[in-house]
């Protein structure tokens, strides 16, 4: 197939870039390159997939981009440029493949695409994407997950396909330490009261660890350095610490990234929000590292409970945390390796969409 891919203009897409939207292109690219496809990425002149034919629409991304007076003027006259491109070759491809950020700005021109045209959604729900992908009946929709396909009442997003993960990269680990690893972002948005929003929960992981004494790593994005200053770092000891730079970009090294993972007794996935899907959960499973989560957004569909790790009521908050805790011990990791190798590995996750866009062509 002659498979174009469109990328998110925010990152480039390369090999050392592991933001999460970056790499799940670079490996879907990759891999069906693998497979024998010609596949085109429209995207950042930074980019790089080998075998991938790359097109680009501005030099670097946004993030690296030099300072405007009016970032959103910039980067919706790229998305314009991005959407216009596609109208322009798609007669060259077979299937079309959209990554944007935002996903539905390119589906303004749905009405001049003749290719068909996948969109898969990255991005966390809300209602306002409920109400604007209703407007584009022609496009295919991808969801990450069938709860986060749920949760659309009105817009059908068709499909769903899981996230993938280099097992190779994330490689196993049997033997753990003596810690439990959080691994999420710090935004910068707060409530009407203006608190901080914590939707990846690290205030509950801090609680947890205060209410148990277990050592506890965080690591994290900082989106907003004063959420830092309120929530976290007046309780950073010798038994909650930090790893990384407080910065709007993950500063930690992916190995130690890995390392941690690796040697954690559990990952913690105290998620707040409805998660898309959360390719921590299937980085620290492929280590071999047990995850507990609440029962929020994919968790139920990723954990294996009881066996992978455990899944919590949101109700129970912490207390639920503390009794899972209390038998993690009896999870195999040789169990939640083979989860991730046969459910959620990069191989699995190309075979899908390659099997959907022959689907999506024969129509």
């Amino acid at each position: 197939m002659r498979i174009l891919i469109v990328s998110t203009l925010k990152r480039s897409v390369n090999k050392t870039n592991f933001a999460s939207r970056s790499r799940i292109i670079y490996q879907l690219a990759e891999g069906l390159v693998k497979k024998g496809h010609e596949v085109t990425l429209l995207c950042t002149g930074d980019s790089e997939i080998p075998g991938v034919k790359i097109v680009s629409i501005i030099e670097k991304g946004w993030v690296d981009l030099p300072a405007v007076e009016n970032e959103f003027l910039r980067d919706t006259a790229t998305l314009m440029q991005l959407t216009k491109k596609i109208v322009e070759i798609q007669k060259d491809y077979d299937i079309i493949h959209n990554h944007t950020y935002p996903e539905f700005f390119p589906l303004i021109s749905e009405d001049r695409f003749t290719t068909p045209l996948v969109t898969t959604f990255h991005a966390v729900y809300d209602y306002y994407l409920d109400e604007i992908l209703d407007q584009f009946k022609k496009t295919h929709f991808v969801a990450l997950s069938k709860k986060y396909q749920s949760l659309f009442k009105k817009a059908h997003l068709e499909y769903v396909v899981y996230n993938g993960v280099d097992t190779d990269f994330y490689s196993y680990q049997p033997h753990k330490g003596n810690y439990l690893f959080w691994l999420g972002r710090l935004p910068k948005a707060k409530d009407e009261q203006g608190n901080y929003l914590d939707p990846k929960g690290v205030r509950t992981a801090i609680e947890l660890a205060q209410k148990t004494g277990e050592k506890l790593i965080l690591s994290a994005p900082v989106e907003d350095p004063k959420f830092f200053e309120k929530d976290v770092k007046p309780y950073l000891n010798d038994k909650i610490q930090w790893v990384g730079d407080v910065s709007a970009k993950q500063t930690a090294p992916v190995a130690k990234i890995v390392e941690l993972y690796q040697n954690a007794k559990a990952f913690l996935m105290t998620i707040n929000q409805h998660e898309n899907f959360g390719l921590v959960m299937i980085e620290a499973m492929s280590c071999g590292t047990p995850v507990i989560g609440f029962d929020r957004g994919s968790v139920p569909e990723v954990i294996v409970n009881g066996k992978t790790g455990f899944v919590v009521p949101y109700e129970e908050g912490v207390e639920g945390f503390q009794k899972a805790l209390s038998q993690i011990n009896k999870i195999k990791p040789e169990d939640c390796r083979n989860h991730v190798l046969e459910n959620f590995s990069i191989e699995k996750m190309v075979e899908n969409y390659e099997k959907l866009y022959l689907e999506l062509i024969k129509k």
